[in-house]
């Protein structure tokens, strides 16, 4: 009932209208599944994986507590985004507020559940259902954005170290593997349409806490390495063929401008009366509760060109051989680390990075393991006695270019095939066409 009514508040019911996967809705039109529902869905998982562990181990002594702590969390870890979901904070935000360009949606999540408890007068209704406030809320919030702590000192304070596996079950700082992914990777393959090769509730069936270096950590079975292996390229392919597929970047880059357009026009009030500009709303909970609007004046015309399918155009790419790559002499300084940069030309050039979730380290060497014969004791599975056939690189950058107006297309074409021979990479800007 608890979580019933954390779901039915305003704060949470604004996710309806989020879309969990941003532009990917006007590229794949089943792609239509808002935040709302991956985060029930994530509250579901995280309370079976609690569960399972404490049926499993009751030495581990799991309470009910910790249980609905952990769901909470679950249900909770995505308050905080804004219109179109990582968009907003990865591509709108750095550009519209520079001064807090490093501001994530993860920041406005734990800013969201203290506004949401307290809005709706939740605080009573948390101790009627057997949490303890204060402790049971910072442990909830902990777990939304936890840190990764490695052989650190026991940094939290909502719950002690013998509890630590606790911390890996929303939001995995360690090696990447928690409910969240396993429901976007299922949600969002139903709804693409992309086969998921990855079973997270065998995961769960297996999983396992052990001591490691007097740590508790949540282990998999041995035999069930090379099904991780799997999630990760699960979440590769995801990430090649439609979270950064190259319609999808084109869309989403038009809706940013449209957003940097109407970040005057598009207002909400928040406390005190105090009207906030879409930038700026994430630095009000009340405001942000209820960000809504449409573009005035030149976003409309933006937006009206996403509706009418003339979109950006994309031009060509070539993958970055180079991590540390950062442009030429030949062309105006490509962003490195900076997400965007346009060129005279009105030009986009846009570095995508495909990954296993821990930019070019493979996620497993991080992970710990059980046999059958020895359930208590963790250890690692060196890469060479999982397979020959695991990648030898666990991240790649590829470097996109998209022309904003057609009537710089040929120009723009014929600039970057120039460039691109003259720094020794590889393209085809004519194999493909939005």
């Amino acid at each position: 009932p608890l979580l019933v009514k954390i779901i039915d508040t305003p704060q949470f019911q604004r996710l309806r209208n989020i879309k969990q996967l941003g532009g990917g809705y006007f590229v794949f039109p089943g792609a239509s599944h808002n935040r709302f529902e991956h985060s029930i869905g994530v509250g579901h998982l995280a309370g079976e994986l609690a569960k399972t562990l404490k049926l499993k181990q009751p030495e581990l002594d799991i309470s009910e507590r910790d249980v609905l702590c952990v769901q909470i969390a679950g249900l909770c870890h995505d308050l905080g985004h804004g219109p179109f979901s990582h968009l907003f904070d990865g591509m709108f935000n750095p550009e519209a507020d520079p001064e807090h360009k490093d501001w994530k949606h993860e920041d406005a999540s734990l800013e969201m559940f203290d506004h949401l408890v307290v809005a709706s007068d939740l605080a009573q209704e948390m101790e009627r259902y057997g949490l303890i406030l204060p402790p049971d809320l910072t442990f909830i919030k902990e777990m939304i954005k936890p840190l990764k702590i490695d052989d650190a000192e026991w940094p939290y304070e909502g719950r002690d170290e013998n509890k630590s596996f606790l911390y890996e079950i929303v939001s995995n700082k360690q090696n990447g593997i928690d409910v969240d992914k396993f429901d976007y990777f299922a949600r969002d393959c139903h709804r693409l349409g992309i086969r998921n090769n990855f079973d997270h509730q065998r995961f769960i069936m297996f999983a396992r806490v052990c001591d490691v270096n007097g740590r508790k950590h949540i282990c998999s079975r041995d035999k069930e390495v090379a099904n991780l292996y799997d999630m990760f390229h699960t979440r590769n392919s995801l990430h090649r063929r439609a979270y950064q597929h190259r319609v999808t970047k084109s869309v989403e880059i038009m809706i940013k401008d449209a957003l940097l357009k109407a970040d005057q026009y598009i207002l909400t009030k928040g406390s005190g009366g105090t009207t906030f500009c879409l930038s700026k709303a994430k630095t009000d909970m009340e405001a942000y509760t209820k960000l809504t609007g449409s573009g005035k004046h030149e976003a409309r015309m933006i937006l009206q060109r996403i509706m009418s399918r003339d979109l950006y155009q994309f031009m060509g790419e070539t993958k970055v051989c180079n991590q540390g790559w950062t442009g030429t002499k030949t062309w105006p300084r490509l962003f490195w680390p900076t997400y965007l940069c346009i060129s005279p030309l009105k030009t986009i050039y846009l570095v995508v990075t495909l990954d296993y979730g821990m930019k070019n380290k493979d996620p497993i060497n991080t992970t710990y393991f059980y046999t059958k014969a020895k359930p208590t004791e963790a250890f690692k599975i060196p890469r060479e006695q999982v397979s020959k056939l695991l990648p030898v690189c666990f991240a790649e950058k590829i470097l996109r270019v998209y022309c904003k107006n057609s009537a710089s297309l040929r120009d723009a074409k014929f600039c970057f095939q120039s460039w691109c021979h003259e720094n020794d990479f590889l393209t085809e800007v004519t194999l493909y066409s939005v």
